[in-house]
């Protein structure tokens, strides 16, 4: 059953995204207006040098519902998404890049589910129903073989947990914290630390656009080896977690 009341907290983590905050921001709120949901945005500025902070700002001054966060160094997409989660207000959170790649219609899409009563929501780009534009033949061949090894190591059927753009109930999100990444592997942390606590998650197609200008962050050699770090030791918390299950049933 949907709720009026409840209320969807938009985290967007950029870095130097001055030439696209103000279309992401905007897009974002033209949807969520035409929808009726009840919103706040928390724009977390990872230490821009560019003028993208002050583009923000300039965005948070003409509207109540925007907040800006002005990020020192030391860097990290997984720090900025943490801070942005510190100081959300709303029921529901959902992450999205600053970058443009994220479709505003499907923020529309998980907030329905999470209403419908799902703890989380993961879309996916690899499934029937999804748009997926100018993604680069290289990172698509390594996010397939990297969802794989998820998707084996989890026994899962959720195909695309290394993308950012998820969404969560907050008590969910409060459920796994201390969160440990600082960089891009927080993207399977969270939804690996909802699905080893059996948190009830929706799955739908989604689309994504590739970024029309600025400099992707994305860098490959040092991610992969978060991602193997991370999930490997949330697959030790499963361990643990059955094991403990098992004991109190003897």
């Amino acid at each position: 059953m949907r709720s009026d009341k409840m209320k969807l907290s938009v985290i967007i983590p950029a870095c130097n995204e001055e030439a696209l905050i103000k279309k992401v921001v905007l897009d974002i709120l033209e949807e969520l207006k035409r929808e009726s949901i009840l919103n706040e945005i928390i724009i977390v500025d990872d230490n821009s040098s560019d003028s993208m902070p002050q583009i923000a700002d300039r965005l948070a001054s003409e509207y109540d519902n925007i907040r800006v966060i002005h990020r020192k160094p030391p860097n990290g997409i997984g720090r900025a998404i943490k801070e942005g989660i510190d100081n959300v207000k709303g029921d529901a959170i959902v992450t999205v890049m600053g970058d443009a790649s994220d479709d505003p219609k499907d923020i529309v899409r998980y907030f329905r589910k999470i209403e419908e009563g799902y703890d989380c929501v993961f879309g996916s780009r690899f499934v029937k129903g999804a748009v997926v534009s100018d993604y680069p033949l290289h990172k698509l061949i390594l996010n397939r073989l990297a969802n794989t090894f998820l998707q084996v190591l989890f026994f899962t059927g959720h195909n695309d947990l290394t993308n950012a753009f998820k969404a969560y109930k907050r008590e969910v999100i409060e459920s796994m914290k201390p969160i440990e990444s600082l960089y891009f592997n927080i993207t399977v942390e969270l939804p690996l630390k909802a699905l080893v606590r059996g948190y009830k998650a929706a799955s739908i197609p989604i689309n994504w656009y590739g970024r029309e200008s600025g400099v992707s962050k994305f860098s490959i050699r040092s991610l992969g080896r978060r991602y193997l770090y991370t999930s490997l030791y949330i697959w030790l918390q499963k361990m643990l977690i059955q094991d403990d299950i098992r004991d109190r049933g003897n």
